[in-house]
């Protein structure tokens, strides 16, 4: 199945195999954080550091360690140095609250926590509340309640790494469950070999002489791929950033840094292009931009190639999968598609009963390929509803037209039965976003009195325009030019934001609770 690629030996770690790949790079620029860099050099050399001082400090091959760190350059150091020891890193959303946090300690049983300083008045409030207790390592500022990240790094480094397999345990991701705890998603040093060698470097097409920039946090699966793993498996430049990724901060680095290569998701890109500070194109350095996390919308894909003669990727991936296994590609982007599955994955859409769907019917979209995670720490029943022998299934629901790409048709979940018809929530949301009035919307369904399913359309309109009734119906019939009948949504409500993840995700659920209408 991959036989393109060489096989992996058995015995594989994949922060040696890093480090390995730039022992000659040992002056280029590995990271530039919002205050300091980090040459490969440096990175081989702290990595190594950190892999030494966590096993001094007691911490076993194995042992989980938790990280609460913005993107600095001291992240990729402690992920890379945790997975050199044979130690399992496990990073996790920056922005939770602290219940979240001291349900991920006691559940990863977290032997250290490594914690930005912006961040540690939530982790302590998390360790008041959780029966784990765990010792502290700061990253940044001096602090009495914690050893220092670069104290932690005056060490002897570590001559040889962990002899680990390539199918072992390397690293955890929590999976940002919409309903119920997060899942703790179990991942193998392979896995991330293999995303930089099915998606990075061929659809990607990262190269060593790129600046690679995500808006996409490293604590989230799509951002692990686009900041770490794929710019180290070629000696490129990444930028990170600490703050949140608002489309001032976004345009900065931009505009300073030059990234060629950018990846952010379907609200960043709305947000961006509907900012009086969109810098032109002559100010940015653009090659190539992704997208995933939730559809792009058609409109949001041509507005921004239009503007930046840049094309953005958009694709699907997950945090089971790891990174993205269906994409569109450089130079044949379908706006409106998610593209077609990368070399090395097989998808298939299913029908309730497990068969095949036939071309335009909506399916169940199942994957199999070499970057799928294990299991779920401690979630057997969850474990086995997912992981189903080769095959994930990923809870999306899709639609393959006849030209070979793939349509976005909403997550299981979020999908309507209108008059015994299935709905797309996506389907109606894309229709609206055709209007010029539109800055974002969501669509959901609320049962009503005689128990029947309505679609519901929660929008935001752009500056300038006015939520009435006029503006309702307009946009009732417009979506009816661009859908059949029964899709067009039978109410429409005004708001000023949607509600949204960490990560940029609509939460169709809360819209769903909310008796706002």
């Amino acid at each position: 199945m991959h036989a393109a690629h060489a096989a992996l030996p058995e015995r594989f770690n994949f922060a040696q195999h890093i480090l390995r790949l730039n022992k000659d790079r040992h002056a280029k620029l590995a990271y530039r954080d919002d205050h300091h860099t980090l040459t490969y050099g440096e990175l081989d050399q702290r990595v190594r550091c950190f892999a030494a001082s966590l096993l001094a400090h007691g911490v076993k091959p194995e042992q989980r360690v938790l990280l609460v760190m913005l993107d600095t350059i001291d992240m990729p150091v402690a992920f890379l140095g945790a997975l050199y020891a044979g130690v399992i890193p496990v990073p996790v959303n920056t922005l939770l609250p602290a219940e979240n946090y001291a349900y991920m300690l006691e559940h990863s049983d977290a032997q250290l926590v490594i914690v930005s300083d912006a961040l540690l008045p939530v982790v302590q409030q998390a360790l008041q509340q959780s029966s784990h207790q765990a010792p502290l390592l700061i990253s940044g500022k001096a602090d009495a309640a914690g050893a220092t990240f670069n104290s932690f790094l005056q060490t002897t480094p570590l001559t040889k790494a962990a002899n680990t397999h390539a199918d072992q345990f390397a690293f955890w991701l929590y999976s940002s469950g919409s309903t119920g705890q997060p899942k703790g998603t179990v991942h193998t040093h392979a896995n991330l070999y293999w995303t930089a060698e099915l998606y990075g470097k061929p659809v990607m097409q990262v190269r060593e002489e790129d600046i690679v920039f995500s808006a996409a946090k490293l604590f989230f699966a799509y951002g692990l791929g686009n900041a770490l793993t794929f710019p180290l498996s070629v000696g490129a430049t990444t930028i990170l950033m600490a703050e949140r990724p608002t489309p001032y901060a976004v345009f900065e680095r931009l505009t300073k840094n030059k990234p060629t290569i950018f990846c952010g998701v379907p609200t960043l890109y709305v947000a961006m292009l509907a900012s009086d500070q969109l810098p032109s194109r002559q100010n940015v350095a653009l090659r190539l931009c992704l997208s995933a996390g939730e559809a792009l919308p058609k409109e949001v894909g041509e507005k921004f190639t239009a503007h930046f003669a840049c094309e953005i990727l958009d694709g699907l991936g997950s945090t089971e999968m790891l990174h993205i296994f269906l994409s569109n590609r450089a130079g044949e982007v379908r706006y409106g598609a998610t593209g077609k599955p990368v070399a090395g994955y097989e998808v298939e859409l299913r029908d309730e009963s497990g068969h095949p769907v036939a071309t335009g019917e909506v399916g169940d979209l199942y994957i199999s390929g070499p970057s799928a995670a294990v299991l779920y720490w401690t979630n057997r029943e969850k474990t086995h509803s997912t992981f189903q022998g080769k095959w994930v299934k990923s809870g999306d629901k899709y639609i393959l037209d006849a030209d070979g790409y793939y349509h976005y048709a909403g997550r299981s979940d979020d999908m309507l039965k209108v008059s015994g018809q299935y709905v797309s929530p996506i389907e109606v949301e894309s229709a609206l976003m055709g209007h010029e009035a539109v800055l974002e919307s969501a669509v959901v369904g609320k049962t009503d009195e005689q128990g029947l399913t309505k679609t519901i359309a929660y929008v935001v309109l752009r500056s300038g325009q006015s939520a009435d009734a006029n503006m309702e119906s307009d946009l009732k019939a417009f979506v009816k030019t661009r859908l059949t009948p029964h899709k067009y949504p039978r109410e429409i409500v005004f708001i000023k934001d949607l509600p949204k993840t960490a990560t940029g995700k609509i939460q169709r659920f809360k819209l769903r609770e909310s008796d706002s209408h």
